[in-house]
């Protein structure tokens, strides 16, 4: 049966309902309605039912939380508000993580040995009762969670404005210790840079220039910007990259095949991977530091963004002035090879 117009907005007025009146079978209903309709609903009714659906989230159980989580998601991707759904999903999926490592920890004292995957494989009935409800459905449940915070931080004013990010990174770090797995989509939308200064040193012609990062989701990228800001504008020499990876390391969807242009080194001389973040490269004097040094072997990667549904840029500011490159070149370490 289609899903008829208007009938999204009235199975999310009778999901809001049921949950508020405590109604399980009611909830139960409303919540079958939800999930099939979804892919079918209106975009204005998308707009509309992101930030009632996220209100919710607190009263939701642990079962369903994260399906809706992951609705709220959706309707943000389709033009809901993302500052006034992202409070309560990072509420929601900092306790999920939080829950989660309790999970680890019992499943561990429990001498159970490899963790069970997400999707349940491993575990046993007996697991609701000795390990404890919550934490196992939250451990089933991350990889959704996983989802709804990256839609939430697509958006910059989320990145900038909406607290709990600090306090979420370290339980999904705490969690991806505990469980030897990284969760590395949210690790790196959660680090995420955004009007953050960078400083490029060529060490071929001691010079230095100023740039800002925001949104851009690894080192890759970063890479691949870098080369456009400085090579395209004459400043640095090297093979430039297109102008469609460069496209696509902004806001073009899709990949092309593109060609390093440098070996980026930190302060310390390690090289600093592609497979990175901006937000692990080393800092000096409250500035993140790159040093640009010819590429030892030629590296070939698909150029385009991380997160598809993230803006990245990388704007050029100015040049530094010859002291003051060569003042920072000067504490840089020769490159560990």
């Amino acid at each position: 049966m289609i899903f008829g117009r208007g009938q999204f907005r009235t199975a999310v007025g009778n999901f809001e309902a049921a949950v508020r009146a405590q109604d399980a079978d009611a909830a139960e209903r409303a919540f079958v309605r939800l999930t099939r309709g979804l892919d079918k609903a209106a975009d204005a009714d998308l707009r509309a039912a992101g930030p009632r659906l996220s209100a919710l989230l607190g009263e939701v159980p642990p079962g369903p939380r994260a399906v809706v989580a992951v609705m709220t998601g959706v309707c943000v991707e389709r033009g809901a508000d993302p500052l006034a759904c992202a409070p309560a999903v990072f509420a929601s999926a900092l306790d999920a993580f939080e829950q989660a490592a309790v999970f680890c920890d019992r499943w561990a004292a429990e001498g159970r040995g490899e963790l069970p995957d997400p999707e349940g494989e491993g575990l046993e009935e007996a697991d609701f009762e000795r390990i404890g409800f919550e934490p196992v459905m939250a451990w089933q449940a991350l990889p959704q969670f996983e989802m709804a915070c990256v839609a939430m931080l697509n958006s910059p004013r989320v990145r900038r404005e909406v607290p709990g990010r600090e306090e979420l990174l370290a339980a999904v770090a705490r969690v991806a210790e505990l469980a030897g797995e990284p969760f590395k989509c949210l690790e790196y939308a959660l680090a995420v840079l955004d009007d953050e200064p960078i400083v490029a040193l060529s060490r071929a012609t001691g010079a230095g220039f100023s740039l800002r990062v925001c949104g851009i989701g690894d080192n890759f990228q970063l890479h691949t910007l870098l080369a456009d800001a400085l090579i395209g504008r004459g400043l640095v020499e090297g093979e430039a990259p297109s102008a469609e990876a460069v496209a696509c390391c902004r806001d073009r969807a899709g990949m092309v095949p593109t060609t390093g242009s440098f070996d980026l080194v930190g302060v310390d001389g390690e090289l600093i991977w592609n497979e990175g973040r901006p937000a692990d490269i080393p800092v000096v004097d409250g500035v993140r530091l790159v040093v640009l040094d010819p590429p030892a072997y030629r590296r070939n990667w698909p150029a385009g963004r991380f997160f598809p549904g993230m803006t990245g840029e990388l704007v050029y500011d100015h040049a530094l002035a010859p002291e003051e490159s060569a003042a920072l070149l000067a504490r840089v370490a020769e490159p560990v090879r």
